[in-house]
């Protein structure tokens, strides 16, 4: 490409009101981190996900996450009820310390054959209407989680493109969950992912 061409197309991303600027992907890409274009912390991930889930989540909710970060930080702005299931035993140590406090947030491990981490759902029962599966041992915890949502409770699952997950897809599809899936951009990268929702027929996100 041109080296004109480039500069055009780099003024033109950072001075008009494009689906870059406008969805915080340029911001995430300059500041290196999950954020939005106010530079608010925001879940990795994809773009149409989190439109999605905006008009949608609302305080009377209650979720639980496998994997911390910022995701955390915007769950707990917008549920009545957050726990955070976090595996990497550094990262615990240095989020938590501005993890809100009304947050129920655990290191559990998932290293050496340990279970902890994979079965910490299962001390829940009919408890969360939303279930985000973003950390490690996807499967397992999808498996687990089933039993840990109410009855319009959802499945929210990132990266949800890759075949490695394909026992975890089948076994909610056998359990009577329709899947929903957001292609798109999202923060922190240049390529276009899958987030999905699987859901039943009667839900919590009014699908």
């Amino acid at each position: 490409m041109d080296v004109r061409n480039s500069d055009k197309i780099l003024r033109a991303f950072l001075t008009s009101p494009s689906y870059l600027k406008q969805s915080g992907w340029l911001c995430s890409m300059e500041c290196g981190e999950v954020i939005d274009a106010n530079r608010q912390p925001i879940p990795w991930l994809t773009y149409p996900a989190l439109d999605f889930l905006r008009e949608r989540v609302c305080h009377s909710m209650a979720v639980f996450e496998y994997g911390s970060g910022n995701s955390t930080l915007w769950w707990s702005e917008r549920v009545y009820k957050l726990v955070s299931c976090e595996h990497d035993k550094e990262w615990y140590a240095k989020f938590r310390t501005i993890v809100p406090e009304q947050i129920t947030y655990i290191f559990r491990r998932c290293k050496g054959g340990s279970e902890d981490y994979a079965r910490e759902i299962t001390h829940y029962r009919k408890t969360f209407d939303i279930l985000v599966l973003d950390g490690r041992e996807r499967v397992k915890c999808a498996i687990n989680g089933v039993q840990s949502l109410r009855d319009n409770g959802v499945i929210l699952w990132d990266n949800a493109d890759r075949e490695e997950y394909l026992e975890g897809y089948d076994y909610l599809q056998a359990k009577g969950f329709k899947r929903l899936d957001f292609w798109g951009l999202g923060p922190l990268s240049t390529r276009k992912w899958c987030t999905s929702v699987f859901y039943r027929s009667s839900n919590c996100l009014r699908i």
